[in-house]
């Protein structure tokens, strides 16, 4: 799949699906498809299952039809109502240390390191220098409470890295192109495999991490539970758009969090990024100087701010505190959400059990726990 054809399949997408969960949902959430999500596409459905992109963006169709059928169905209310506070408390922190850690790695405070795995960045590094100095601009705006200060740190972040030659413009950007490669890949699904059980499996895989990765970044971000409900639905539909349009599947994307931190509460401010999506394709070169010192600081607040939902967490139940530590360490240091959850989800029914608490327990998590157990083993 060509490089510019990738890049119009995706503004399409997120334009009509921010454009869908503001209108359908009045909801703030932003949609995009997900980084976890692409890899999954990539590395597991395409080069480990050994299907080709057209047969991938197949499964991401049939699975975004499930996720809405299940969205507009009582199920979707039921697996709201069943999950315990701590375990979705739980996931908020989790996607906020996630966040967290993607901000201290784009501003390189957090590198690779071969025996520890991870470890601090050199900190005499330009980048990192950067990063330090917009984040403590962007802490101080946010501190004043100035509005637009994410976009202002964002803009002078940009432009101190300017003269270190650590972001450039690229001129070779040519618009015409991407739509003459996006003609190949724009209603390009094949379902040739759609009757074999491979295809089955990577399409029961994406729909459980659809269905429970999105169910717990809305929750995190939407409160309102008929903004919940219809926000879900505008996350389904977006994955039948995905197949169609041509990209990897959709998620409520973490950056929802950088808007409703500004003050985002209705479907308005996602109308305006769905447009700003639509309008990115003119703007690419300029898109493309902004640096990762200035993202990172933004990243970093988000995540601090989530942290918050720790305190609603019950300390006083090891039963309760411990699947939802899982999930919180677990988000971060697996780089995925769903995986995150998973663990969450698995360990919560066990450890009740082990406790002797089996009658906290409701068929419905049970349910779930054994279905991401089923859902490591086809994907192994």
């Amino acid at each position: 799949m060509s490089h510019g054809a990738s890049i119009l399949a995706t503004v399409l997408t997120c334009f009509i699906s921010c454009i869908l969960i503001g209108v359908w949902a009045n909801s703030p959430l932003v949609i995009m498809p997900g980084m976890g999500e692409t890899i999954l596409f990539s590395y597991t459905i395409v080069l480990s299952l050994g299907f080709t992109w057209q047969e991938a963006l197949a499964i991401v169709f049939v699975s975004g039809v499930i996720f809405t059928v299940v969205s507009f169905t009582p199920f979707a209310n039921t697996l709201t109502n069943s999950i315990p506070s701590s375990l979705k408390h739980g996931i908020t922190v989790g996607i906020g240390l996630f966040i967290t850690f993607i901000g201290l790695q784009k501003g390189g405070l957090i590198v690779a390191n071969e025996e520890t795995i991870i470890g601090l960045g050199d900190i005499t590094n330009i980048t990192v220098l950067l990063t330090i100095i917009t984040l403590i601009l962007a802490v101080v705006l946010f501190v004043y409470n100035v509005k637009g200060g994410f976009l202002i740190s964002l803009v002078i972040g940009t432009c101190i890295a300017l003269p270190f030659g650590l972001t450039k413009i690229d001129y070779s950007y040519n618009i015409g192109s991407l739509f003459t490669d996006y003609q190949n890949v724009f209603g390009a699904f094949s379902f040739e495999r759609v009757f074999s059980f491979p295809f089955w499996t990577a399409v029961f895989s994406l729909t459980m991490i659809l269905l429970f990765q999105n169910l717990g970044m809305i929750q995190s971000f939407e409160k309102d539970d008929k903004k919940f409900k219809l926000s879900y639905q505008a996350t389904g539909a977006s994955n039948v758009l995905a197949g169609v349009f041509g990209t990897s599947p959709t998620v409520a994307a973490l950056e929802s969090a950088v808007g409703i931190t500004e003050g985002a509460r209705t479907g308005l401010s996602s109308v305006v990024v769905g447009v700003l999506f639509l309008t990115s394709i003119i703007f690419m070169p300029i898109i493309n100087i902004i640096p990762d010192n200035a993202v990172a600081p933004i990243l970093i607040i988000i995540g601090s701010l989530m942290l918050q939902s720790i305190k609603e967490i019950n300390f006083e139940d090891f039963s309760d505190y411990l699947p939802a530590f899982l999930i919180v360490i677990m988000t971060p240091l697996t780089y995925n959400i769903a995986d995150g959850i998973a663990f969450g989800f698995i360990s919560y029914p066990i450890i009740k059990v082990l406790c002797g608490k089996a009658k906290e327990l409701n068929t419905t998590i049970c349910a779930i726990g054994a279905l991401f157990v089923l859902n490591y083993l086809f994907l192994t």
